[in-house]
């Protein structure tokens, strides 16, 4: 009885594999690849006015986790495109994207300059007017990092179960940060981050999540990572606090009265994308796939606005 079991098992994750496939298109020359990542992307018949990037965890397949999370079901209903940047074992045994060395963070260099490069090369493909990007655990550090580095290459971002960037600058900083959260205040990132980009004033929109019982990665993270980006935003009113079932959303709101930034803090949930089966384009459970009376996918999408 458990050798089938496991062999259904099997046979479900290809099945999964295969269809998640299906729906996209190898990206083969993307220019400089000094990350050496591979890259594949989904785009509607329709021109695609919108390109969303997904940047997976660790272990994780991107093309799988947009089925799974529900983000692809979304991108054929509002009809927006999808890139999905893929890390390798050979570059890292967990399949992480390595967002804690500066060999890959630094600004057009390894991995960075790579998935700048794919990003620039797909939105040209399809006509793509604005960029989005989201990415959950180490790519959720990995989305800090593109943000940092490229605010005006993007429109808004979603950093999910992540890292604020810069938090580490090695290894052993990296897993300092994820067990403990940033040993720098949110004031000394937001100064780290203006002096990398002195000139910029208009920063991207940022929903920031975390299960409130993650221990893979501190939910301090999530906080102080907000308030990073409410700084930069010069966002000095206190933000407001909307308690649901389940879930709770603190939102700052900028001179405009939009919310520029929002923190999603969902109860008793641990290290994971938020998915709610229940809905249409929900998502489905899974590892790192935690059911929720909240989607993060329909969520993100409703919040960027992309609903067509």
């Amino acid at each position: 009885m458990q050798i089938l079991k496991r062999l259904i098992t099997s046979f479900l994750t290809i099945s999964l594999s295969f269809s998640a496939l299906a729906n996209f298109t190898e990206l083969p020359v993307f220019g400089e690849n000094p990350g050496n990542l591979e890259a594949s992307y989904f785009a509607s018949q329709e021109q695609s006015k919108a390109l969303v990037v997904l940047l997976h965890g660790c272990a994780q397949h991107g093309d799988e986790l947009a089925q799974q999370s529900g983000l692809l079901g979304l991108a054929k209903k509002h009809g927006f495109a999808l890139l999905i940047p893929q890390q390798g074992l050979m570059n890292n045994i967990k399949r992480c994207f390595n967002w804690y060395s500066a060999d890959d963070y630094t600004k057009d260099k390894g991995e960075t300059l790579s998935i700048k490069n794919m990003i620039t090369t797909v939105q040209k493909q399809l006509g793509a007017e604005s960029v989005y990007v989201i990415g959950l655990s180490g790519g959720g550090a990995m989305a800090s990092n593109m943000l940092v580095n490229y605010p005006t290459l993007f429109e808004a971002g979603a950093v999910i179960a992540g890292i604020p960037f810069p938090c580490a600058d090695d290894l052993i900083t990296g897993i300092s940060c994820m067990k403990n959260g940033p040993s720098q205040t949110a004031e000394e990132l937001t100064e780290l981050t203006q002096q990398l980009n002195p000139q910029q004033i208009n920063w991207p929109k940022l929903s920031v999540w975390t299960g409130a019982s993650d221990n893979i990665v501190a939910p301090l993270n999530s906080l102080i990572h907000a308030k990073q980006w409410a700084q930069l935003a010069n966002i000095t009113t206190k933000p407001t606090v909307d308690k649901q079932q389940g879930y709770t959303v603190t939102r700052w709101q900028n001179s405009a009265n939009e919310v520029q930034v929002e923190l999603v803090e969902v109860t008793d949930l641990g290290h994971g994308i938020m998915v709610n089966p229940n809905t249409e384009n929900g998502g489905e459970v899974s590892d790192y796939l935690l059911a929720s009376p909240i989607s993060t996918a329909k969520y993100v999408i409703n919040f960027w606005k992309l609903q067509g």
